[in-house]
């Protein structure tokens, strides 16, 4: 099988690229290790996509935002954190009537919507065959599937996860980042309003946010050790609610669970370089977030951008200098997230004497100060500097 560039993990960020080459001239194969079935009508996983409004730009360009029903998706116009039992919250808010931070949509329907882009464009999908074997030479690349087929490329894009498996088959490390801690998250119903505001509690032992849906309904997302989120796994759900209404000391009334739970370790990773011979990284398997800032996916999707860009030149896809401008790019782009992001979350889960005074400080500092708050709204926007009451 040949092809011009193969890309491996037809996940939202692979996808996406295959979606902005249509019509480059680029012949295009996504290898997937899943079956079709399970990409083309993905199962609810529980998790909801906070989009900036850069996402959902290049959702719309490439033709995938109208795919996603727009009953199914919420309006963030707040955010809020909030540390221990200190009465000062640190806020994030557009100024004026604009726009909000972002819209939360469910991570399925956003693959469902990738899916049916691609699947009227050219774009070759191999599924049910996991990668094997790679090899990238100077001339080009060839990759070797389960069961002996093999694929020859002129640029191969690894796009399949945190944890990599072409990433190493390339040579390439990532560092990686392991919080010991688990998340749960989930749907929940509540007697409260929510009013739209996203808000992220750091008490001692735990870290709770509240995502706002449509409705009487939050998403949950419950970070614990693991051994305690197991047993909240395994709770009944009745149970479960009224733990989470405990835990989040009531303050959206009575809550019951209003679909499944899914578990996933915290575990954040940012590879040592971005391309190599015949080779890019994509996705999470180029930047893992902590989802603190919620802007692993949005990065994914920035990132598919600026590389379709470069491979939409018309030059030889697997040529240096492309793949270099995408890197430098890229790496400005999310390093400086990636490192704020990480000792932030490492700072609110110390629960130490000095980590919750540097903490109460940072509180302080963020509620008092606007150009803080503007900069970070701007940044939650991904949009330029916005304005801020």
């Amino acid at each position: 099988m040949n092809t011009d560039i193969a890309i491996i993990g037809a996940g939202p960020a692979g996808l996406a690229l295959a979606a902005a080459l249509a019509g480059s001239g680029q012949r295009v194969t996504l290898l997937e290790r899943a079956p079709e079935a399970a990409i083309a009508d993905p199962a609810f996983d529980g998790r909801e996509i906070a989009l900036t409004h850069r996402s959902q730009a290049i959702l719309r360009e490439i033709g995938a935002w109208d795919r996603i029903p727009a009953a199914e998706t919420a309006p963030l116009r707040e955010a809020k954190v909030l540390n221990g039992a200190n009465p000062l919250a640190l806020r994030f808010a557009p100024g004026g009537a604009g726009e909000p931070l972002g819209r939360l949509v469910p991570n399925q329907l956003i693959r469902r919507a990738l899916f049916e882009t691609v699947a009227t464009t050219e774009a070759k999908l191999v599924a049910g065959r996991a990668v094997v074997g790679l090899e990238l030479g100077a001339q080009g690349a060839v990759v070797r599937l389960e069961g002996g087929e093999t694929v020859r490329a002129r640029l191969v894009v690894a796009a399949d996860s945190r944890f990599s498996e072409a990433r190493r088959l390339a040579g390439i490390g990532a560092a990686m980042l392991d919080f010991g801690r688990s998340m749960i998250v989930a749907r929940v119903a509540h007697e409260g309003a929510h009013e739209g505001v996203a808000t992220e509690w750091f008490g001692h032992g735990q870290t709770i946010a509240m995502l706002p849906l449509n409705g009487a309904m939050s998403s949950v997302v419950l970070t614990l050790p693991p051994a305690e989120a197991q047993d909240a796994m395994a709770m009944p759900p009745e149970a479960f609610g009224a733990a989470v209404t405990r835990r989040y000391q009531g303050r959206l009334g009575r809550m019951t669970l209003a679909g499944t739970r899914h578990l996933y370790p915290l575990v954040a990773s940012y590879a040592h370089r971005f391309v190599g011979r015949r080779f890019a990284l994509l996705g999470d398997a180029a930047v893992g977030m902590h989802p603190v800032t919620a802007h692993g996916f949005n990065f994914g999707l920035s990132g598919a951008e600026v590389l379709a860009r470069e491979l939409g030149r018309g030059e030889d896809p697997g040529a240096v200098a492309g793949l270099f401008r995408y890197a430098s790019q890229h790496r400005a782009a999310t390093l400086p997230l990636f490192l704020a992001t990480n000792a932030v979350a490492r700072l609110y889960s110390d629960d130490r004497g000095p980590a919750r005074l540097a903490r109460a400080a940072l509180l302080g500092a963020g509620s008092l100060l606007a150009p803080v708050r503007r900069a970070i709204v701007s940044r939650l926007m991904d949009a330029p500097a916005a304005s801020q009451a």
